[in-house]
């Protein structure tokens, strides 16, 4: 099979010696742009060391006509997953099906084939337009866009392989027949779902046997065990600005019974936590709070475990360079007012007890008699779990609520324009997979500043 890596040589190099195919190749074409696929020097011709390709990455492979007739019935019906089949130029594929199987066919094909796979498997979405997206999904990896196009050519099952890379979730399932039935004149709407069906796209395919998912904008949790929603806890998360809380997926290692906290800095000092820890110790005491001052005067503060402390009597533990998690909170009122984005960015849980024993006992940490007599001891304790447990914070403003029904939720961090702009926007090639905005770590919350 003749194989060629995607570069930035452009599609004319390959197609110079063909003038019919030339004549389709105008600046509307998107295989013009750098991650066109041009055809490289015929192996075998050169004496210098051959270096194994990366298997990741696309490449130039051969197309029958059956095949290319088969990847435009695909690219025509693509409106049905939310995405617009003029970015992948079927015009331009049925003139080179019209010519016969060529150089200038298995090119294009493959150029198509490599456009849906990336825009179903990761999200048409450019990075940029994420706003403070940390996910790094590993779909990538896991489907490789040059081992599925040959899977698919050698199968003939090219329409069957494409499908294959959707969501496989039920909610995405839920928008996508939410698309189907949208009337084409509420362009809101429909611009809604498309943006929502793509955040989809943004997560791995496979979410785990067992997660935790919050929406940020619902003000919910799910506990999730093999596909079901086995427990939903309202939550309360970040107000706007730059105490947002981000999204993010990370892993819950450990859960920590009757936590310490240790008061940031910016509380400390920025808001004078520390001297009125010092100056008052009657009121210190009854909260929790004790302070230590260093020789060259730096004060920490470190709040107790208790029914007091801000961190409730229980948080997840799981690392990563946000400092977000998920945890308990004496002021548990909150849970009942309409608008919960009020917290620093960490995710308060309602019945937070409930969870970590939960999570503890999924995570054969504990039993559930531990789990019990730890909670209650009163002792800072941190019980590690055997079976991790992926963490999803994500942010859809249209979806399936936690009752089961489609409905639109409030945009809270204005992060729909972006995506929305995006997808009007012709399609971005050699997008990131990272993102490059600035990680923002959070403090913990102080329940008495909000």
């Amino acid at each position: 099979m003749r194989l060629a890596q995607f570069g930035s040589l452009g599609l004319a190099t390959m197609l110079a010696t063909s003038p019919a195919a030339a004549q389709t190749l105008f600046a509307q074409d998107p295989l013009q742009q750098d991650d066109a696929a041009p055809v490289t020097s015929t192996p075998g011709a050169e004496t210098r060391e051959v270096v194994q390709q990366d298997p990741r990455l696309a490449r130039v492979q051969r197309w029958s006509v059956d095949n290319a007739m088969a990847l435009a019935a695909v690219v025509e019906a693509i409106g049905a997953e939310g995405l617009d089949p003029a970015d992948y130029r079927p015009d331009l594929l049925r003139a080179e099906i019209e010519r016969g199987e060529s150089a200038a066919l298995d090119a294009r094909a493959s150029g198509v084939f490599t456009w849906l796979v990336e825009d179903l498997r990761d999200g048409r979405t450019p990075m940029e337009a994420r706003r403070q997206w940390f996910v790094v999904d590993p779909d990538a990896d896991l489907l490789p866009t040059g081992k599925l196009m040959a899977d698919a050519l050698e199968s003939g099952d090219v329409a069957g392989v494409i499908a294959s890379l959707a969501p496989t979730h039920e909610d995405y399932e839920a928008l996508r027949e939410a698309l189907a039935a949208a009337d084409d004149g509420d362009t809101q709407e429909r611009r809604l779902i498309l943006a929502n069906m793509d955040r989809w796209r943004w997560l791995p395919r496979d979410l785990g046997g067992q997660y935790l998912l919050t929406n940020v904008p619902e003000y919910q949790l799910r506990l999730m065990v093999n596909g079901q929603i086995i427990r939903t806890y309202r939550t309360i998360v970040g107000a706007p600005g730059r105490t947002a809380t981000p999204q993010l997926m990370e892993t819950v290692e450990g859960v920590v019974f009757n936590p310490t906290w240790t008061v940031p800095q910016s509380i400390v000092v920025g808001e004078g936590l520390g001297n009125r820890v010092l100056n008052n110790p009657t009121w210190a005491r009854n909260n929790g709070y004790r302070a230590t001052r260093g020789a060259n005067g730096f004060v920490t503060v470190v709040q107790q475990p208790g029914p007091g402390n801000s961190l409730g009597m229980m948080k997840l533990d799981m690392p990563n360079p946000h400092a977000i998690f998920l945890h308990d909170t004496p002021a548990r009122n909150l849970f009942n007012s309409d608008n919960r984005a009020r917290s620093h960015g960490c995710i308060r849980v309602e019945r937070a007890l409930e969870l970590a024993m939960t999570v503890a006992i999924l995570g054969g940490g504990a039993t559930r008699d531990e789990a019990v007599a730890i909670s209650r001891g009163g002792e800072y304790t941190r019980v590690p779990v055997e079976r991790t447990m992926p963490v999803y914070i994500t942010y859809f403003t249209y979806g399936v609520d936690v009752d089961g029904n489609l409905r639109q939720f409030n945009d809270i961090y204005d992060r729909d324009a972006p995506v929305l702009a995006a997808l009007d926007a012709p399609r971005v090639g050699n997008r990131a997979r990272e993102t490059d905005e600035e990680v923002i770590e959070v403090v913990d919350d102080l329940n008495s500043i909000i």
